[in-house]
């Protein structure tokens, strides 16, 4: 008899036991306990093991008795793996999608600690509506498929409720058909080209009227007319300088002025684009470089241009996508005067800002290690979702977007970030002078915050566009001309 008990539950178990294994725990122990015992007094007869009616009759008895057993640890078992499910739902899960490798490891692998060092704190405090964080960390390895693969990973397998993630722009572009799908949310920390609203991303990073046209403005007032639009070979530099060069035209700047340039990520060999950016400033006109490079590329750009005597007296560089980490990585010193355009400087002077660098330092371990502006712009997207998620009581993602919409957190530079119905933030504009310790003196910021545009004014298919995820629009490209929502959050898809 023992042996076909045995042999039932061979065969059985996954009818039985997986199901309590692949969704949520709820009655347990008794639905498992009663579950186990009909199997045992039916199982003889559906499933057809052959047991003979007298040996059946004979050990009618001993098989009650032992069905009666089993019901208990089977109860024991029950509550036990019970327990280690609602342990699991215990927390709420955070996903994080930074590349910890590949040429976008040197600016994304700090954006992964600053999630962890945030996520430790607040379970510091309790966590959220008495559940504390559970980091997911992945690593989408700078290869643009694969975080639309880490994503869904995120969502559909390890069942995340929010991520915090991606720094390039084909990166974020690849992840949005996937967190659209699934309804998941994604706060996307870094400057980027703007043209984009999707009810699913809240973008805390600068649109381009929040760092690429002050800065321009900023050259233009220091007698700049020569400009060189230098970027990596990706849809950020390509659509940011689409919309410099035409903001550049509005300003009365000849096309033969401007100079635009592109190479790939990774980019190591730039002496004969230093030359040239040499010849075309050369002209007896004060020449500027907009940089749009973006990762590891740029280390051998700014050696070079220190290797040719390029200095910012000469032809002045302004980036963004340059900070503080980009440059610990090599000597700063002949650098020195080449700016860069951000919402956040670690040079800010702020009570903030202090207990902030304090707090990285403490989780790092490490007094060297520097802060920079995707990192503020992450500490402001997980204050507001935290915010968000108690608001709402929930951490379900159509309640948190509800409670985004006017939320304020204290930024670091000693004012207030505003998250508007566009999903983009209120931000001041600050332009930096790099300094020998790798720091920047902020020579120029704007009077207050600035509201950030999901489409510019200077492109003439976005001109007439806004974005409103609130009712009674629900659009994230509404035609003002039209008064028509394109249906889609990207211009001309």
């Amino acid at each position: 008899m023992h042996k076909y008990i045995l042999r039932f539950f061979a065969h059985k178990s996954r009818t039985f036991i997986a199901p309590l294994l692949t969704t949520k725990f709820q009655s347990g122990a008794l639905k498992f306990a009663r579950i186990i015992k009909k199997a045992l007094a039916l199982g003889f007869f559906i499933f057809g093991i052959p047991v003979a009616k007298e040996e059946y009759k004979i050990n009618k008895i001993k098989v009650h008795t032992m069905m009666n057993k089993f019901t208990k640890v089977a109860g024991i078992a029950a509550l036990t793996l019970g327990a280690a499910i609602a342990q699991a739902s215990d927390t709420i899960k955070v996903g994080v999608l930074h590349s910890l490798s590949g040429t976008m490891a040197i600016s994304e692998t700090t954006l992964k600690d600053t999630v962890l060092m945030m996520i430790e704190d607040q379970n510091k405090k309790g966590g959220i509506l008495g559940k504390k964080l559970e980091a997911v960390v992945v690593d989408p390895a700078s290869n643009w498929p694969l975080f639309a693969e880490k994503t869904r990973e995120l969502l559909s397998k390890e069942e995340v409720d929010v991520i915090f993630g991606c720094w390039t722009s084909v990166s974020r572009k690849s992840v949005l058909p996937v967190i659209e799908e699934l309804n998941g949310l994604l706060f996307y920390p870094v400057q980027y080209e703007g043209e984009e609203s999707s009810k699913n991303v809240f973008y805390t990073g600068a649109a381009p009227n929040q760092q690429a046209i002050p800065a321009v403005d900023y050259l233009m007032n220091q007698g700049v007319k020569r400009w060189v639009l230098a970027g990596t070979d990706y849809v950020y530099p390509r659509t940011t300088n689409k919309i410099l060069e035409s903001y550049l035209k509005s300003k009365g700047v000849a096309a033969k002025d401007i100079m635009i340039n592109y190479t790939p990520f990774g980019h190591s060999d730039w002496q004969t684009i230093v030359s040239d950016v040499k010849k075309f400033g050369s002209k007896g006109l004060k020449t500027a470089v907009v940089s749009t490079i973006n990762g590891d590329a740029n280390v051998p750009f700014y050696k070079e241009l220190a290797n040719q005597g390029v200095g910012s007296d000469d032809i002045p560089v302004v980036a963004f996508s340059v900070g503080e980490e980009e440059l610990s990585g090599f000597d700063t010193k002949p650098l020195v005067g080449h700016l860069a355009a951000w919402n956040y400087f670690m040079s800010a002077e702020s009570d903030a800002n202090d207990e902030f660098i304090e707090a990285w330092h403490a989780f790092t371990k490490d007094e060297e290690r520097v802060t920079n502006d995707p990192m503020e712009a992450t500490y402001i997207g997980f204050k507001m979702w935290v915010q968000a998620v108690e608001n709402a009581k929930s951490v379900d993602v159509d309640k948190v977007r509800a409670e985004m919409y006017g939320l304020k957190v204290a930024n670091l530079t000693g004012g207030t970030a505003v998250m508007n119905k566009n999903h983009h933030l209120s931000k001041p504009v600050l332009i930096g002078e790099i300094q020998e310790d790798g720091q920047f003196d902020i020579v120029w910021k704007t009077d207050g915050v600035v509201v950030g545009d999901a489409w510019t004014d200077f492109l003439p298919e976005s001109k007439n566009l806004m974005s409103d995820w609130t009712a009674p629009l629900n659009c994230g490209n509404y035609n003002t001309v039209t008064k028509v929502c394109a249906g889609s959050a990207i211009a001309g898809q």
